[in-house]
């Protein structure tokens, strides 16, 4: 058995990610019949067919997407392995500060990917809502910080330089076994009077004639959620943070839509070079990046 050449499943990675053979091409530096040639003797190597005509352009087929599966894998498994030796020896603390919205969902990879390209590195991380965090950035307390706006906020923004790496639907939630959405007026859990969302909320149930109280208050989002999942409450949280036993809210139980929720990464300004924060701060964006899929 042949190995697989990686360069051609780079290759291959290129042409699923920017949907042609010339943007492709572009992208691992070759001539489009390079590209070409690679993709025949990927085919040849494994003995199936990876694409199939489609209109005027080409598609992968089954077997195609199996093997991009793979190879998505050990292209960044390489990518991983080479960072490594490449800058496995830096060592030193960097620190990261987000809110808990998202410890589950991302963090686990954020970390996980850090720990294996940087073993020598230590992460503080600290868990706060995102006015807290932007104090702390200020203040030269963190390095960096995942931070998250609601659009249509009446908070003034611009106070520091955020960097959107992703954009999620900001939704109202309930439990999936009450009925207290039909309460009146509404029974609300939210975070504090600070929080965007809790501002973009009772808003959208201003605007709509609702009534509503606030029932429940924390920043935590595991104590928002206990009171949502316990059928006390209605609560608004992005996509990403939605539990089993929530079920989502719309116009058709008159909770209209909310702005899109953007996540965002900010920086500590400083005159000192920060390499692990530089390299964390890459990773941050390759794990939560999203915004390119939502432009296609």
């Amino acid at each position: 058995m042949h190995p697989l050449d990686i360069d051609q499943l780079r290759t291959l990675v290129a042409i699923a990610e920017s949907g042609s053979f010339t943007r492709a091409a572009e992208t691992v530096h070759k001539t489009q019949s390079a590209v070409s040639m690679q993709m025949k003797r990927l085919e040849e190597r494994i003995g199936r067919e990876i694409f199939a005509k489609s209109g005027r352009g080409v598609r992968l087929t089954d077997d195609g997407e199996r093997l991009l599966d793979y190879a998505r894998r050990i292209v960044r498994l390489q990518t991983e392995c080479l960072a490594t030796f490449d800058e496995g020896d830096l060592a030193g603390r960097v620190r990261l500060g987000l809110p808990d919205d998202y410890v589950d969902r991302y963090l686990p990879e954020i970390l996980g990917r850090f720990a294996r390209t940087h073993p020598r590195a230590e992460v503080t991380v600290i868990c706060e809502p995102t006015d807290m965090l932007a104090e702390r950035i200020a203040d030269g307390d963190i390095d960096l910080a995942i931070v998250t706006e609601a659009k249509g906020s009446t908070k003034e923004k611009g106070r520091r330089t955020i960097e959107t790496i992703r954009t999620e639907a900001l939704l109202w939630v309930t439990s999936s076994r009450h009925a207290v959405h039909t309460e009146q007026p509404v029974p609300l859990a939210l975070g504090r009077p600070a929080c965007n969302w809790r501002r973009v909320a009772i808003e959208a149930l201003e605007r709509g004639g609702r009534q509503s109280r606030i029932l429940f208050v924390s920043w935590n989002s595991t104590a928002v959620g206990a009171a949502v999942l316990a059928g006390l409450a209605v609560s608004v949280l992005p996509e990403s943070a939605l539990r089993p036993g929530m079920r989502v809210l719309g116009p058709q139980e008159g909770f209209a839509a909310l702005p899109a929720c953007r996540i965002g990464l900010m920086r500590h300004r400083s005159d000192e070079p920060n390499p692990l924060a530089d390299i964390l701060a890459g990773q941050i964006r390759q794990c939560l990046d999203n915004l390119g899929l939502a432009a296609e």
